[in-house]
């Protein structure tokens, strides 16, 4: 009786064995599927449950995001670049690292050069086939203008450029400035000449263009043409 035992057992362990590594076309059979199968939302469908009939529920209002956390009194020109004063910001409120600068490398490639093109001169793809006007960050204007200002058009857009707010971290933005910075740096080395002293803080943003100004002399009482 104990071999039959021991000989019913080896079968049932066997056929166990043949069970869990054979493949079949039919559904598993589960015995408590209650875990498995059960009611569930899908993303973005509806609900009659909540008042808005939108299954997705919002964040509770005040919800700060981790590592969102803004002290605008003390860092306001990391998150804002903007001075407590309300001017824009002129120097980048960040070490500047090597690994800072190839971040911002990396990042200017992904995000920016697709219009700028990785030197900066406003001659990417979209504008070689597309012809999307792209301004050059080595004009004097572009030069001059101070880092918060170029933080914010990046933050916030301007004209055909959209805002880069979500997809670019805060951090990412300032080490995108520093990469820039250090092209427009470069281009000023390899020609040997140095920007224009600037009269008054820039108040347009990247995108928008400027008349060139015009000079006019008026003639001396008396004076004429040979």
């Amino acid at each position: 009786m104990r071999r039959h035992h021991v000989s019913l057992a080896l079968v049932l362990l066997a056929l166990g064995g043949c069970a869990r590594g054979c493949t079949s076309s039919r559904p598993p059979i589960h015995v408590n599927p209650n875990m498995m199968v059960q009611p569930r939302y899908e993303p973005q469908a509806g609900s009659a449950f909540f008042y808005d009939g939108a299954e997705m529920r919002p964040p509770v209002p005040g919800t700060v995001a981790r590592g969102e956390l803004r002290d605008l009194i003390k860092d306001g020109p990391y998150w804002t670049g903007m001075t407590p004063e309300g001017e824009f910001a002129t120097t980048v409120p960040i070490e500047v690292t090597d690994a800072v600068r190839a971040r911002g490398q990396q990042r200017f490639d992904i995000y920016c050069a697709a219009c700028h093109d990785t030197h900066g001169d406003g001659k990417g793809i979209l504008f070689e086939r597309g012809k999307v006007p792209t301004p050059t960050f080595h004009s004097d204007r572009l030069r001059q203008m101070p880092v918060g200002q170029i933080f914010d058009t990046v933050t916030n857009g301007f004209g055909l450029m959209p805002s880069y707010k979500y997809p670019i971290p805060v951090a990412d933005r300032w080490a995108i400035i520093v990469h820039l910075r250090e092209l427009q740096a470069h281009r000023l080395e390899r020609i040997g000449s140095q920007p224009a002293a600037a009269e008054a803080p820039a108040t347009e943003a990247p995108g928008t263009t400027e008349a060139p100004a015009t000079a006019t002399s008026a003639a001396a009482p008396g004076a004429g043409t040979p």
